[in-house]
């Protein structure tokens, strides 16, 4: 009886299965999805969700428990990277196994395995809702009216200076004019006397 043995054999020794799960774990993680047969796709699985589970959490003894594993420390730097990135709010179900038919050769049952997050098809996420603008001259007609008002803060501000600059220079016009009209006067007054 096989009471409570859930793995899979797969017809294959302890360490072919385990060294074939790896090598699969690690296309997988690579490629993103790879296709195989259903019972492989189940197996493996079980074989790399709890990995993908350690991979939240980066931490040296997580690392080393992934490459046990993995055997392959490329797709080990990929999970903790760029899966883990992806996965870090999801609480399980990282992989989606998706039935393809039977193959030609052996009419195996045949399926597509992909991790969820990187599938743009089945994206579960409602995509952003663009805002729509109902008319640009309302828009653009605050805007204007804020410039103008810069523009005009600007020329307050240049003739202010403008001013600042010409007053001396305008006291000294009327210096200078009053001047002959006191020797005019002066000259007046001389020729009177």
């Amino acid at each position: 009886m096989r009471h409570g043995k859930k793995v899979a054999h797969l017809g294959r020794t302890n360490t072919h299965r385990k060294a074939m799960l790896a090598n699969m774990a690690s296309s997988l993680i690579e490629h993103k999805r790879i296709n195989t047969t259903v019972a492989r796709a189940k197996a493996l699985k079980t074989f790399i969700e709890p990995l993908i589970t350690r991979s939240k959490e980066d931490s040296t003894h997580n690392r080393r428990i992934a490459f046990r594993a993995l055997r392959n420390k490329y797709a080990v730097t990929e999970l903790f990277r760029t899966v883990s990135e992806k996965i870090g709010d999801r609480p399980g179900g990282y992989t989606r196994i998706i039935k393809l038919g039977n193959r030609l050769g052996d009419n195996a049952d045949m399926a597509m395995i992909e991790l969820v997050d990187f599938n743009e098809v089945y994206e579960t996420a409602k995509p952003k809702k663009k805002s729509r603008r109902r008319s640009r001259k309302k828009e653009s007609a605050p805007a204007t009216a804020a410039e103008e008002s810069v523009e005009a803060a600007e020329t307050t501000d240049s003739v202010a200076e403008v001013t600042a600059e010409e007053a001396p220079q305008a006291e000294a016009t009327e210096a200078t004019e009053d001047a002959p009209e006191k020797t005019d006067a002066n000259e007046d007054e001389n020729k009177a006397e």
